[in-house]
């Protein structure tokens, strides 16, 4: 194991790592249900679903049974001219449980991709009808919606994308909704779109998951896509990190009375298998792609697009998901979760407690104030490793998405061992 360390050291670049500073990976031999198991003996609770994209538990049989079969099956095939069967049951059972004005599924590889191709298709809807003025897309501060180069654009603008910010796109951006500031939200919203050339309007609804799973208000939300379709401009959602039960309902668009034009998901979509992307529509955007002009086609595309395995392990996903024992452990998670943010939000350095479905955060109350790059989340990381537990925080956010099969003891595990950290650590 010594050597597989070595060669990690020499030969792997690791995402979001320094390359000299901080310590060598876990090493993870395998996984099962909220457990990782490492080289080393160790088995550590999973309580951020390994990126918020494990919805089952890890190795779950079902998901494994359906990738084995498709991989002996049909392993891949190219998806221009041609298609099968578990893309087309895919893009049925997807269509099932998005908003109803969805009509169309786009399948690419990833979250980062599934929100370029919405905003491509946002782009090309007003270029094939010849309209040249809708080209501003405005974005909430604090916003993450990917790496790639049209996703950063959209994104809040910080250390992350400074290397890369010559290169990017200008967007107008609204302040983030909270209590205090919605009426200075609505009025910045309002006179953006005054100008009339808004195109398209890019958000995560109800919850900013990379900015420290920031929370705001579904009505706030549903007032200001209302306001975007009386100017006809294209909302999007991206919906990466909150669908698929997430926030306790199947998408945060649920919430809403107003459905966004397009949808951008992934992470949750294989329960965490398998790389997938997907990116839906409703028929207002179609209905500017219908048409025999090459020129009108949408020119975008990917060697995996579709790819059978995985959608082989997104539809097994997908019968888990919508299952009543699912359905009442997201509901259990929830109660949980509630509860506890009852019993620690007056605990002295918990500066706020915020709760959405299956996700509980904890924002900690230091000298540095609320950053990414506080120093307090070496502590944090730290501590809860030594404890065996995962929970990997947002600078000074400590928060919990754990896998839907995590029962009520292992919840108590995790929130008993918050509560320790809580009255040992200094900020």
């Amino acid at each position: 194991m010594d050597n597989l360390s070595e060669l990690d050291r020499k030969n792997i670049w690791h995402p979001f790592t320094s390359l000299e500073a901080g310590e060598d990976p876990i090493l993870i031999e395998k996984a099962e249900g909220i457990y990782l198991y490492s080289s080393d003996g160790r088995k550590i609770i999973d309580a951020v679903s390994s990126w918020w994209v494990n919805l089952h538990g890890h190795s779950h049989p079902a998901i494994a049974n359906a990738v084995a079969i498709q991989a002996q099956t049909l392993e891949h095939v190219i998806f221009a001219g041609f298609t099968h069967e578990p893309a087309i049951r895919l893009s049925k059972n997807l269509l099932t449980i998005l908003p109803q004005n969805q009509v169309k599924i786009f399948f690419s590889d990833n979250g980062s991709t599934a929100v370029e191709v919405a905003l491509k298709m946002a782009f090309q809807f007003w270029y094939n009808q010849g309209i040249n003025n809708k080209k501003k897309v405005v974005a909430l501060r604090g916003a993450y919606h990917g790496d790639t180069f049209g996703s950063m654009s959209v994104g809040e603008r910080g250390a992350f994308t400074a290397p890369f910010s010559p290169y990017l796109f200008d967007v107008a951006y609204i302040d983030f909704p909270t209590a205090f500031n919605e009426d200075v939200v609505m009025t910045q919203f309002r006179n953006l779109l005054l100008a009339e050339e808004v195109g398209a309007f890019i958000y995560e609804p109800l919850v900013q998951a990379a900015a420290g799973m920031r929370m705001y208000s579904p009505e706030l939300l549903d007032t200001l896509i209302l306001e975007a379709k009386k100017q006809d401009v294209v909302c999007i959602a991206d919906e990466v990190f909150t669908g698929f039960g997430r926030t306790g309902k199947m998408f945060a668009s649920n919430y809403l009375t107003n459905d966004p034009d397009i949808i951008a998901v992934s992470k949750g979509i294989t329960g965490g298998s398998m790389a997938l992307g997907v990116t839906s529509c409703c028929e207002k955007i179609v209905s500017a792609f219908r048409s025999n002009k090459n020129e009108k086609t949408f020119f975008h595309g990917h060697s995996y697009t579709a790819n059978p395995i995985a959608c082989a392990a997104a539809n097994a996903s997908f019968e888990l998901l919508v299952n009543k024992n699912c359905q009442d452990q997201i509901s259990m998670i929830e109660r949980q979760h509630m509860a506890f943010k009852q019993k620690i939000e007056e605990t002295g350095n918990v500066q706020e407690v915020r709760c959405r479905g299956t996700i509980l955060a904890l924002e900690l109350k230091t000298q540095e104030g609320t950053s990414y790059f506080n120093e307090v989340r070496k502590k944090i990381l730290g501590y809860f490793l030594s404890k065996n537990i995962l929970l990997r925080p947002l600078g000074n956010v400590i928060y919990i998405v754990p896998p839907y099969v995590i029962q009520q003891h292992e919840l108590n595990q995790i929130y008993s061992c918050i509560e320790q950290f809580l009255s040992e650590i200094k900020t």
